[in-house]
């Protein structure tokens, strides 16, 4: 039998982000599939709320490491803690949201532990009694599944790709596990966090809605000249009205290289598709891009794709989009900011 082991830190209020909430649903899966044992570990300067936010999860055991030390990212301090529970729970597997904070912590404890690490999976099954993981490679042009041996086997879920563990809350009974920081983590202390403005962020991992922009907010508009100032102001405007996150086609993002104006708040962060990022929001809106294939595979994990596009026959027409807006990208979009603008 296998012991399951959910492995996830707090979020700055004390309770489960969304992406420990996926892992959580793969951990309860596992442990009807398999069957196994599922032990809940929870790092955080306070664990109490996230115990009993999942108490109703069939956890057998809650364990917890807490205090001042593992209230941020440190690897020093979330190593050494992530390997005390894992080895108090005698975890076989350890499920844990490939955050940034833990994907560049647990494979180096996998190795403390003897085991094996895997990132970014998006999905597990079990397959005559055995545990099969899968991932995409290649800019998630190609799937592979595959089982490991070693033991233990810590996957971290890439976020988005689960559905959220959904339970009332409770009263668990939470069992401490000390944990004696080595000397190194003495030498770094966190002192704070820096971050844009709100305003300024444009790529928001957790919004519901991915806005993207094509080549077309740079050309000529139906008068004949081109208004990069303007469309720098409604995209702007839209995302702070509408909390969504940003993305752009590799052919906006590259402009600035042809001696061509740019929106001048896009890089290749913001670059979604072939050469870019694959993200994982419940809808998306392109705009002035012409959903053919280097851009569209970006695409893949959005549940709700829409496209607006003067081009009735453009990629997303031709099954790509859900739904295909024929017009004006410009002029929509102003128009759509300026009743958000009145709404607010």
């Amino acid at each position: 039998m296998e012991t399951i082991l959910l492995l996830a830190h707090t979020d700055a209020v004390g309770t489960l982000p969304k992406a420990a909430l996926e892992a959580l649903s793969v951990a309860c899966t596992l442990k009807t599939a398999l069957p196994g044992r599922l032990v809940v570990g929870l790092i955080g300067e306070n664990t109490a709320a996230a115990a009993a936010q999942v108490a109703t999860c069939g956890a057998e055991r809650f364990l917890a490491v807490s205090g001042p030390d593992f209230a941020t990212a440190r690897y020093a301090s979330d190593a050494a803690a992530a390997e005390a529970v894992a080895r108090a729970a005698q975890a076989t597997i350890v499920i844990a949201p490939a955050t940034s904070r833990w994907n560049r912590v647990l494979p180096g404890v996998s190795l403390r532990l003897q085991g094996r690490a895997d990132t970014h999976v998006t999905g597990v099954a079990v397959t005559e009694g055995k545990l099969t993981a899968s991932r995409w490679y290649y800019r998630q042009r190609m799937e592979a599944t595959f089982q490991r041996a070693q033991r233990p086997w810590v996957l971290l879920i890439d976020p988005g790709s689960q559905p959220v563990w959904q339970g009332a809350p409770g009263t668990a009974s939470v069992e401490t596990v000390a944990v004696t920081l080595p000397d190194a983590s003495r030498r770094t202390t966190v002192v704070g966090l820096q971050s844009p403005p709100a305003d300024a962020q444009t790529i928001r991992p957790d919004a519901d809605l991915l806005f993207v922009t094509g080549a077309g907010w740079t050309k000529k508009q139906a008068d004949g000249q081109s208004h990069v100032p303007e469309a720098e102001r409604i995209i702007l405007d839209f995302l702070k009205l509408s909390r969504a996150s940003l993305g752009s086609s590799k052919s906006l993002v590259d402009l600035s290289g042809e001696g061509v104006s740019v929106l001048s708040f896009l890089t290749h962060m913001n670059q979604i598709g072939q050469t870019g990022a694959t993200p994982r929001h419940q809808k998306g809106l392109s705009t002035c891009c012409h959903g053919e294939e280097p851009h569209a595979v970006g695409w893949r994990f959005i549940n709700e794709r829409r496209a607006i596009d003067l081009n009735p026959n453009c990629g997303w027409a031709r099954g790509k989009a859900d739904v295909l807006y024929v017009a004006d990208a410009f002029a929509v979009m102003k128009k759509v900011t300026e009743l958000l603008a009145s709404a607010s």
